[in-house]
């Protein structure tokens, strides 16, 4: 069972870890100037905003999730935990205070894309450059209204 809770500063090298992996596991279409890059502006940016972790029995943070304004600005799970629940958990969550929830997924990153299509979520539009204006495609999503988390 997955328990979430608000992130604290002591957290803050477990998620910084968490976002590492991730992106290392998922987004190998990075080029490793870029990787490094993102890195230091995620590392810098992270540990200012009010995050909601996914955490293990022992109050490990396994994955997390950045909201603002109704948009889902970052979801990273461990990729250990991958397929175990805790990114719907954290999306429901997000979905029970914004019915209209929007994201901004890499569309070279189909395994993310199709996470969020199962949960409800539908093409809005296109992107040719990521939001720091690399050439990383973004493909916008909006969740269907109307939703009810289960």
């Amino acid at each position: 069972m997955v328990e979430l809770r608000p992130s604290t500063d002591r957290d803050m090298p477990r998620v910084i870890d968490i976002w590492r992996r991730a992106v290392d596991a998922t987004h190998d279409f990075l080029a490793p100037r870029d990787r490094a890059a993102i890195e230091v502006e995620v590392s810098s940016f992270l540990p200012q905003v009010r995050l909601l972790l996914a955490v293990d029995r022992s109050d490990i943070p396994l994955g997390f999730m950045f909201l603002h304004d109704g948009h889902l600005e970052a979801l990273f799970i461990d990729p250990d935990h991958h397929g175990k629940g805790m990114g719907k958990a954290l999306v429901h969550r997000a979905l029970a205070d914004h019915p209209g929830l929007t994201v901004d997924v890499n569309e070279q990153n189909p395994k993310a894309l199709g996470f969020y299509e199962r949960m409800g979520f539908e093409r809005i539009g296109r992107s040719a450059h990521d939001g720091q204006g690399r050439p990383y495609p973004l493909v916008h999503l909006r969740h269907r209204s109307g939703f009810r988390p289960v």
